[in-house]
């Protein structure tokens, strides 16, 4: 079998004056869970479609499970996906959706919706037109995984999930990657992929940015001493006359501002703390405020997570573009 799942190379898609994907060429190995993130309209989307065949490339190819995406569609069989939202026959039960998948498939055992159901904790007898938002993404990963594929493809796989729920699906795709799948996701829930992810890709304007192991994360996010005081003015002085200057805080790039996502907003206003390179020594920094009349309320070293980082690196992309 080929190393990789999933391999691209220079593809492309225009729309019309709008190059939706531009040139990306990408690898994902087997047995990996790799997560590509953009902002909406980076080009997330279009490139699944692409990788599943259902819009051609432009220009540049596909492969996945080593054919040619177009070529033969026996992969199919091998591959389960969940593209945008979920959907489903609204006035069909959980277990008649599931079993209409099952047949389509051609899957002998009527145990693989029975299995597929309890795996996913749904219940048989309920219209899909009445589920919940997270139900019906349950549902809509059952039908991806009801025949165990060897590679899962999913388009914000947890969206609509409650925090329970996403831990669920974040422990089955971890079994699934040790049982040997390849998972291929995108999502906006960056602190979810920080806990998932083997491999991360940053996709900004149709153009794949930056791709590195997650392991690597830690290398290449920046850190900071923060600082916070009753009089920052006062304590900036005090901390310049000994030797120690301030520098940016951590927050994301102004056109990038976390109000446009809550969820991205930091702990702490960094607006009211100071910021030293995180190689100064807080006890120093501690004791030269304290003996100077102005002593610290908070001193803590913080360094950017998957979100921040992600936030840095797309305007900086942005900022390049402008």
């Amino acid at each position: 079998m080929p190393d990789f799942a999933i391999t691209t190379a220079e593809v492309s898609k225009r729309f019309g004056a709008v190059l939706a994907v531009d040139g990306v060429s990408l690898s994902v190995r087997r047995g990996e869970i790799y997560a590509l993130l953009g902002l909406n309209g980076a080009g997330k989307t279009t490139l699944i479609r692409m990788l599943l065949g259902m819009i051609r490339p432009t220009a540049g190819s596909a492969r996945v499970l080593g054919v040619t995406v177009g070529d033969d569609r026996s992969i199919w069989s091998k591959v389960g996906y969940l593209v945008e939202s979920p959907a489903a026959y609204p006035e069909l039960t959980v277990r008649e959706n599931l079993e209409i998948i099952r047949r389509l498939r051609r899957l002998p055992d009527p145990r693989a919706v029975d299995d597929v159901m309890e795996r996913l904790s749904l219940t048989p007898h309920v219209r899909a037109g009445t589920l919940s938002m997270g139900n019906a993404q349950r549902l809509a990963l059952a039908k991806a995984l009801i025949h165990r594929p060897d590679l899962l493809i999913l388009d914000e796989p947890v969206n609509g999930l409650d925090p329970a729920g996403v831990v669920e699906i974040r422990t089955m795709l971890l079994e699934l990657r040790d049982q040997g799948v390849t998972v291929f996701l995108s999502s906006h829930i960056l602190a979810e992929v920080a806990r998932l992810a083997t491999r991360i890709g940053i996709i900004h304007r149709g153009r794949l940015r930056e791709e590195f192991d997650a392991a690597d994360l830690d290398s290449r996010v920046r850190r900071r001493l923060m600082v916070a005081t009753r009089d920052n003015d006062k304590a900036r002085a005090i901390l310049a006359a000994e030797g120690f200057e301030t520098i940016d805080p951590l927050d994301p790039p102004h056109h990038l501002d976390p109000a446009l996502d809550p969820a991205l907003a930091p702990a702490h206003d960094r607006r009211e703390e100071l910021a030293l390179p995180a190689t100064v020594p807080p006890d120093q920094v501690a004791t030269v405020l304290v003996h100077a009349g102005c002593p610290p309320t908070r001193l803590a070293t913080e360094e950017e997570d998957l979100e921040t980082y992600f936030l840095r690196a797309v305007g900086a992309h942005h900022d390049a573009a402008s």
